[in-house]
């Protein structure tokens, strides 16, 4: 039994044989690697420069949408109830419904989008990686600059594109790029593997 509501497979079923207690297993590695990017951040205020997009992205298009948004939804949750997640060990319900806190909701959503596109085989190739990753990349910004433009910017949308969206475009492009050469990689890798 598996949890995972696709008959579509993710890179990650070429590896990993379908079951319930794999799907957990993946969930929380999800979450992990989430955790551990988000402590690989460069300080800067309101919003850091870290690896989570990174994650975020990697996580919904290896593992589906369904695994995907759940690792996400876990790390919200544990990070909420006090573990230290958060980018530079932060924790809490105050952190996480504070002026990033747009960002983590966002993260739940992209994953599970960038999932889908990957069960819909956008994963397989650079250009598909790309454009997912795009996608994802604007629905985090969409929910986190508006979070953090109406909660702790007073409606300045001009305030809230400078401190939550412009200074991270290039950062999440050469992310993207980052992602188009892994995620391809490792399915022409399963593939082979499958073939040997």
């Amino acid at each position: 039994m598996s949890i995972a509501l696709t008959h579509r497979s993710t890179v990650v079923d070429r590896f990993v044989k379908k079951s319930l207690a794999a799907d957990i297993a993946l969930v929380l590695i999800g979450t992990a690697v989430t955790a551990l990017a988000a402590q690989l951040a460069i300080p800067n205020e309101p919003v850091p420069f870290t690896f989570q997009t990174l994650a975020v992205l990697l996580v919904g298009s290896t593992l589906g949408a369904v695994r995907g948004a759940l690792s996400l939804a876990l790390y919200a949750l544990v990070g909420g109830l006090g573990l230290p997640v958060f980018t530079a060990q932060a924790h809490g319900f105050d952190y996480l419904f504070g002026a990033t806190g747009g960002y983590i909701v966002g993260f739940i959503l992209a994953a599970g989008l960038v999932g889908w596109l990957a069960e819909k085989g956008w994963s397989n190739t650079s250009i598909g990686m790309i454009a997912s990753y795009v996608i994802g990349s604007a629905i985090i910004y969409a929910i986190g600059a508006s979070w953090l433009t109406y909660g702790y910017l007073g409606g300045d949308w001009n305030k809230g594109l400078n401190f939550g969206v412009l200074p991270f475009l290039v950062w999440d492009a050469i992310k993207a790029f980052v992602a188009a050469a892994i995620v391809p990689e490792a399915w022409r890798l399963a593939n082979k593997f499958k073939n040997n």
